[in-house]
């Protein structure tokens, strides 16, 4: 059997998200992933291979090279590529490429909180950076909420405008804390270390989705935020003690575990879903190779047809 090599425009010629959130709702209802990661080194370079392995799924490895030298090159500093294992047999069943796992994955991830978590009748989302996450995020929420109207603010104008000429219709704002108050979504993707949206700015009936934090060091909000909202992440595993947007405050006792609401494992059982109109929903997108696992499957039975 000839295994499929999967490139990214092809390969996403035959995706939709909506479908994406159902499959990665159906893969919560399996058992728990068994994760592992490693990490290999050659100053400056970085081998990164992420596996999960979910029973009745199968099995995933997606691995990424970063190379910051092939910057000045004129290449990609990220390159990598997901495989795929069968479950029953462990036999090789697709190699995917790298960026569209990963595209797919954080934002679908976000978009599946966002449909269980925001108000329905959330019609005004604002974006809160400008670089290839946040052109996903358009995409994705477009997607989910088709009848929204799009906001987008970065600390470089530069950047903020260059989405929305992308994105005809998309407008740019300059006042971060206005724009937070009249957005009934708020998605997050930067690279700061330092909160960004601020609690004191939220109102009720608000959702605050975050993504852009991924290292110890990273938040993207305050505490005051996590003390007026009810805390949701995809996966409990993979957020509570890797990622600072959560752990530097359960660790200074702001917030403690019991805080937390629900991951996407407990989609199931109800729990992960707004209890009402006025309360403010945060969610964190974590991330992590079970996810790449269940979009990876995802985007092959796409491409099988």
């Amino acid at each position: 059997m000839t295994v499929p090599v999967i490139p990214f425009a092809e390969g996403e010629a035959r995706l939709d998200w909506i479908a994406l959130t159902r499959a990665l709702e159906a893969g919560h209802r399996l058992p728990r992933a068994e994760l592992g990661d490693t990490f290999l080194y050659r100053d400056p370079d970085t081998l990164l291979s992420r596996s999960a392995w979910i029973e009745g799924l199968g099995l995933a490895v997606k691995s990424a090279t970063i190379f910051p030298g092939n910057r000045a090159a004129g290449k990609p500093t990220v390159n990598g590529g997901v495989t795929v294992y069968s479950d029953g047999d462990g036999m090789l069943e697709a190699i995917i490429d790298f960026h569209l796992v990963t595209k797919w994955k954080t934002a679908g991830d976000s978009l599946l909180g966002a449909l269980k978590l925001a108000r329905p009748d959330s019609r005004r989302i604002l974006i809160v950076g400008a670089g290839t996450v946040a052109q996903s995020l358009r995409e994705a929420y477009g997607a989910g909420f088709p009848d929204a109207e799009f906001t987008v603010w970065n600390r470089s104008p530069a950047g903020a405008e260059a989405l929305a000429a992308a994105w005809p219709g998309v407008s740019v704002a300059t006042d971060l804390q206005a724009a937070v108050t009249k957005a009934d979504i708020i998605t997050c993707a930067t690279m700061s270390t330092e909160p960004v949206v601020l609690g004191d700015w939220l109102r009720p009936g608000q959702h605050l989705d975050l993504i852009g934090a991924y290292r110890a060091d990273m938040r993207e909000t305050d505490d005051t935020a996590l003390r007026r909202a009810c805390i949701f992440m995809d996966s409990r595993d993979t957020v509570l003690g890797h990622i600072g947007e959560l752990k530097i405050p359960l660790e200074a006792g702001v917030i403690a575990e019991a805080d937390m609401v629900a991951d996407f494992y407990d989609l199931p059982g109800g729990a992960f879903a707004r209890q009402s109109e006025d309360e403010i929903t945060l969610f964190k997108n974590g991330g992590g190779a079970h996810l790449d696992l269940m979009t990876s499957r995802y985007i092959l039975d796409a491409w099988n047809g």
